[in-house]
């Protein structure tokens, strides 16, 4: 059965503590990167959006593609570059 809060296109970016890619295929995913000591800022109005919305997709409240938008925005917020697959 597949993962239904999976993304229907992953997305790359740019690690800012590395320089590597590293692909985001889910709200659970997402989640976990925006909440990391990785993410090269800890507020924002996007980051927190971000935040609350891979939540809402992760308990079923919205659909996948929300939380892909939501990261996408999170990370020009942060300057961060995003590779769409």
């Amino acid at each position: 059965m597949p993962d239904i809060k999976k993304w229907a296109k992953p997305i790359s970016f740019v690690s800012p503590q590395t320089g590597n890619y590293r692909t985001i295929e889910s709200a659970s995913d997402a989640i976990a990167v925006l909440r990391g000591a990785g993410w090269p800022v800890q507020t924002g109005k996007q980051l927190r959006e971000a935040k609350k919305i891979c939540v809402e997709v992760i308990d079923g409240k919205r659909p996948p593609a929300e939380a892909r938008r939501a990261f996408i925005a999170a990370a020009v917020e942060a300057h961060i570059f995003v590779k769409e697959k």
